[in-house]
């Protein structure tokens, strides 16, 4: 992602002080980067992020339980009255976003085929197993691609989501670079018309400078670079706050989140709450 300043951590100020926010939410870390990337196109805009921990993992649920623990999280953040939200997961954006309704426009994060298709040969959408690997994914490709779905090419990229989960692409550079280079090398082997990637996981953002420096002949796509301009008409100025929140259960409690945020330097006011 491109550098910039981080956004106001609003501490001394609560959640209920933001002015219609853009609520972006998640179960995992990876969101994070959609926050920042609001934030640095729209810096005036009030943001409420919530990490859904006690929900976590989203991609490892059935369809009807993804379903109910969404609503839930989008009911909730609808109470903060809202200009958008922003579910910043791509597997429950590609699975169930259709389906979901809330008093403010709902944003998903979704492979951009159709553009990379404009400018390569062939594509590869990289994403975590349970989303390569499902059925939604395959129908979701075949719908933006038509007859060319065929240079498309659905990509199994979880060990390099664990790069960012794990603190290694920020502590242990060396290794990071030569996972990413390997795993490029390998996919390019397999299907060497390949051109275009797209980062259909919103942990691989973090790791954009690791495949430029691997592969810069490669174009890369970032789901919500899309989503930032269809988002942008419908907020609205505000002290450019950006506030998060956790949900935790005893596997995942908040102080292991806030440890994580802690190691990515990055400096959040974050609240607990309990989603109902």
């Amino acid at each position: 992602m491109d550098a910039s300043p981080p956004p106001p951590s609003g501490h001394d100020q609560p959640v209920s002080s933001l002015h219609r926010p853009i609520a972006v939410f998640d179960a995992g870390l990876g969101s994070y980067s959609a926050v920042e990337l609001l934030h640095q196109r729209l810096p005036d805009r009030d943001i409420v992020y919530l990490a859904d921990r006690a929900s976590f993992p989203y991609g490892a649920k059935d369809r009807a339980e993804l379903l109910s623990v969404v609503e839930r999280a989008v009911r909730y953040l609808a109470e903060l009255e809202p200009c958008a939200i922003l579910l910043a997961s791509n597997a429950p954006s590609v699975t169930i976003l259709d389906d979901l309704r809330g008093p403010a426009p709902i944003f998903g994060v979704r492979p951009p085929v159709r553009e990379a298709l404009g400018v390569a040969g062939e594509v590869a959408v990289l994403g975590v197993r349970s989303l390569v690997e499902s059925a939604e994914l395959a129908e979701f490709l075949r719908a933006e691609a038509g007859a060319d779905n065929v240079r498309v090419h659905a990509v199994n990229a979880s060990s390099l989501v664990e790069l960012v989960e794990s603190g290694d692409f920020l502590f242990r550079r060396e290794h990071t670079s030569s996972v990413i280079a390997e795993f490029l090398d390998a996919l390019l082997a397999e299907h060497p018309g390949i051109a275009a990637v797209t980062l259909s996981s919103t942990h691989l953002p973090w790791l954009r400078d690791y495949f430029e420096r691997a592969r810069p002949e490669l174009r890369l796509f970032d789901p919500i670079e899309g989503v930032v301009d269809q988002i942008r008409p419908l907020s609205m100025p505000g002290s450019g706050i950006v506030r998060g929140l956790v949900t935790e259960n005893e596997r995942y409690p908040a102080s292991e989140f806030r440890d994580m945020l802690a190691r990515l330097e990055i400096d959040l006011a974050l609240e607990s709450v309990v989603i109902p």
